[in-house]
């Protein structure tokens, strides 16, 4: 996505999602937060901004969200990851969104790839959706779904039938269901959604411009590594990204094996109009190790 500054980006934002008046609360929100803080924006750590960067607030979750919720905004970002509905208007006090809405859709092991969830996922969704586009959420998360037995195609061809149930209902509140690639060899043994080429076969056959893939590029790395290639041949089905340090899942420093700024300039090069989310857990002083995030990926 393509960013000039954060100012530009709450605005577009809250023009596209949410409506004039509530786009002229958050600017007086920001406003008054600037004043309460003193910074400005030679303090904020993002400057370039061509990627929208949010961050997940499981990871921070000692953190008490408000309090997370200030010092995310004065870093330069406009929204956290991962918030249940009833924390999704709290953020926007701060001038934030909620860029992932989850907790709605079903879970890891029981995803769309097994008929006997449809019914609970979709309801779920269906339910949400209304709430994530008044709440201006772009997106809500749901899931593959472990093996349990079942074949590839047979995954494949169950995803599809399952994900078409929801995709009306995504078009028609402008929001975007996205499936999570996650690894099965180190975190979520059996998950059946573990190959960039199993969600993006899923993702063509659902064709719908609000149901695409939630690429997490810790978890792809693992499976697959290729990253920046994948991502090139591949980002027209990739609604979200989410970040976090290999081996680990921690700080996105040189203990990684990923060249992170490379990574994050290939997907801002593409015209990538989503969120980029860090995801990984810190194991120093937390804001101190997402400010360096941050830095780090503001190419």
């Amino acid at each position: 996505m393509s960013l000039i500054t954060r100012r530009d980006a709450i605005s577009r934002i809250a023009a596209g999602a949410i409506g004039s008046s509530l786009l002229s609360r958050l600017n007086a929100v920001g406003a008054t937060l600037r004043a309460v803080s003193g910074s400005t924006n030679a303090d904020r750590v993002v400057k370039i901004g061509r990627l929208k960067q949010s961050v997940s607030y499981w990871c921070y979750s000692r953190i008490p969200l408000q309090e997370f919720a200030k010092a995310v905004a004065e870093m330069g970002l406009t929204a956290i990851d991962l918030l249940d509905e009833t924390q999704w208007p709290v953020v926007r006090d701060y001038g934030l969104i909620c860029s992932l809405g989850w907790k709605v859709g079903g879970d890891i092991p029981k995803g769309v790839n097994d008929k006997a969830n449809h019914d609970a996922i979709v309801r779920g969704l269906e339910r949400a959706l209304p709430i994530a586009a008044k709440n201006g959420v772009p997106n809500l998360i749901t899931f593959f779904g472990n093996r349990h037995g079942i074949s590839d195609q047979e995954a494949i061809d169950t995803c599809v039938i399952g994900l078409n149930r929801i995709k009306k209902a995504a078009e028609d509140a402008g929001v975007t269901v996205v499936v999570e690639l996650l690894n099965s060899k180190v975190d979520h043994k059996g998950y059946q959604g573990d190959h960039t080429a199993f969600g993006v076969e899923v993702i063509k056959q659902v064709n719908s411009p609000k149901v695409k893939l939630l690429y997490d590029i810790y978890h792809m790395q693992i499976m697959e590594g290729d990253v920046i290639r994948t991502i090139r041949e591949n980002h027209k089905y990739i609604a979200h990204f989410h970040t976090g340090g290999v081996p680990g899942r921690h700080e996105l420093d040189g203990t990684q094996e990923l060249n992170w700024r490379a990574v994050c300039t290939a997907i801002a090069d593409t015209g990538f109009p989503g969120y980029i989310a860090h995801e990984f857990v810190p194991t120093r002083d937390p804001l101190t190790s997402l400010k360096e995030a941050v830095t780090l990926c503001d190419v």
